[in-house]
């Protein structure tokens, strides 16, 4: 079982914090432009919350609490990853545990969140925890 507290990072330096369990999912930013890039969305109402043993973090989510036409209020999960060593202990459960209650502080309807079609732990764990696939996510690339 896990131990630890989730605490929401709010500063700069308590975005470093996750940083070294978010390079995991995300590692396409160094810490710098995973700063920048956090920096950019907080008035997007992007937040980070992270489950610590201590000041560690040991698994991190970024999310974010919308209004969408079709489903109302919702808390989006952009980010959700425990540190590798760390996984089946607990951590994420945790961590989606804080989710869900936080979700449902805020009024919303449900909890969303996309994962990409080559993560099957993850979808595992989302499937163990009454999550479903509701809809397709379609991207075109701009860059190209």
């Amino acid at each position: 079982m896990s131990r630890g507290t989730v605490r929401e990072l709010a500063t700069p330096a308590e975005w470093r914090q996750a940083w070294p369990v978010l390079r995991e999912l995300r590692p396409n930013h160094d810490e710098a432009s995973f700063l920048a890039a956090v920096e950019r969305q907080r008035p997007g109402g992007y937040r980070l919350a992270a489950l610590c043993d201590g000041e560690a973090a040991i698994a991190v989510a970024g999310f974010r609490h919308l209004e969408m036409l079709w489903r109302g209020p919702i808390l989006y999960v952009d980010d959700l990853v425990t540190r590798e060593d760390r996984r089946g202990t607990g951590a994420g459960t945790a961590l989606f545990d804080w989710l869900l209650a936080e979700a449902r502080r805020l009024g919303c309807a449900a909890l969303h969140l996309d994962s990409g079609v080559q993560r099957h732990g993850a979808h595992a764990f989302y499937f163990a925890r009454g999550m479903h696939i509701a809809a397709h996510h379609f991207a075109l690339d701009l860059t190209r």
